[in-house]
């Protein structure tokens, strides 16, 4: 099924050869016009090469390409790596007929391994000749790893009378925790809005949806958000309330993609958000709510259904932040498993092993010792994530 992008975009995926198997690995976002455009990037010391390049370039606030390729992540590449990403740049910005500092780059795969640049120069024409407005989908296919499905959210919003539309597209199933875990990420909208605008509503997006995923608690060398405006629709972002309902929409899709790359974890069968209600404070809850769902312990007892409560307290004790050992309640969805740190008895742990047999569920820290809440959305641990990973570059 086509499924057009955004007004004004252009998207294409093609298969390049960076892959083994022949699947899609190159693909493009091409602007009709020059976009404002803002960027989050990984925490990880480690950088790959086209994270340099976009965190420098992105300073100008304007871009209207994106080339991004799967396959390979051009990171611990030295000199050569950077010359890599800016002569991939360099290549599309000659084809589109543009110029080369509005071409971004992102690349995702193996590490530390070179770019295998004639294979990029010989598949940039053909990239270009593909692009389409109903491109999306292929797009979208070419920057996959060891994904599963694609992830596409589309949305539309209204501003002052004039419609606009907001298209985002990611990838990852591994190396996501909290702390700008998304992976690649971008997002295209026909809105208006000044680069420190954007930035600004981007970032609130991100903490409020791909800051609050982890699949296995590793933060990528490559992690990308992009976030394009062409104005085409001349629907307006500047004031308050024009922020407000642009930002809406914009952590809906966010949101969406999250739950998406959690539900697609590499061999992952459920998502779990882990809910912490009654902390000290916020970054207590947080802190708690990052342990729980990280505990590989507690992962594999979901991929079990085993409604092994101890593992959660266990978790809550070393997280590092202060707490009431006395007075904590779990739920399983809306199951009292215990309460005041005290399981509530095989007709509970019944109760609550149903529960753990849907394929999303929630479970809900109660440490009544103030107003700071926080949720994470998790996985269970399969079998298959450690096969995926044991032989991944093979």
């Amino acid at each position: 099924m086509e499924m057009k992008s955004c007004p004004g975009y252009q998207m294409a995926g093609i298969a390049a050869g960076l892959k083994k198997n022949n699947a899609k690995d190159l693909g493009l976002i091409y602007s009709e016009v020059e976009a404002s455009v803002a960027g989050v990037f990984t925490r990880n010391k480690i950088q790959a090469a086209p994270v340099l390049l976009d965190k420098e370039r992105i300073k100008s606030g304007v871009c209207q390409a994106i080339v991004a390729n799967s396959g390979n992540a051009n990171c611990c590449t030295g000199e050569k790596g950077i010359q890599d990403a800016l002569h991939t740049a360099r290549l599309a910005a000659s084809g589109l007929g543009i110029s080369e500092d509005r071409v971004l780059v992102a690349s995702t795969g193996v590490i530390g391994e070179a770019l295998p640049m004639d294979k990029v120069e010989g598949a940039i024409p053909d990239l270009i000749g593909a692009l389409d407005p109903n491109g999306v989908a292929d797009f979208a296919e070419a920057i996959m790893t060891t994904d599963t499905v694609p992830k596409i959210v589309s949305r539309h919003g209204e501003l002052d009378g004039v419609l606009f539309t907001i298209t985002g597209v990611a990838k990852g199933a591994g190396m996501i925790q909290p702390d700008m875990a998304t992976l690649l990420c971008f997002v295209i909208t026909d809105i208006k809005a000044k680069p420190d605008k954007l930035k600004e509503m981007l970032r609130a997006a991100t903490d409020n949806s791909l800051n609050r995923i982890t699949i296995d608690g590793d933060t990528s060398t490559n992690d990308t958000v992009l976030l394009m405006a062409n104005g085409i629709s001349e629907a307006l972002v500047n004031d308050a309330d024009q922020t407000a309902t642009f930002q809406a929409v914009l952590d809906d899709v966010l949101i969406t993609l999250a739950k998406q790359l959690v539900k697609d974890g590499e061999g992952a069968t459920k998502l779990v958000e882990i809910v912490v209600k009654g902390a000290s404070s916020y970054d207590d809850a947080q802190q708690i709510a990052n342990t729980v769902a990280n505990s590989n312990l507690l992962k594999t007892a979901f991929f079990g259904e085993d409604a092994n409560w101890g593992r959660i307290l266990m978790a809550v004790g070393r997280a590092g932040v202060p707490v009431d050992p006395d007075t904590i309640d779990v739920y399983f969805d809306d199951v009292l498993m215990v309460q005041n740190s005290v399981g509530c008895g095989k007709a509970a742990e019944n109760k609550a092993t149903q529960v753990l047999k849907k394929s999303e569920f929630n479970v809900t820290i109660d440490l009544k010792m103030g107003n700071g809440n926080a949720s994470v959305f998790t996985c269970d641990f399969s079998v298959d994530y450690v096969k995926i990973n044991a032989d991944y570059r093979s």
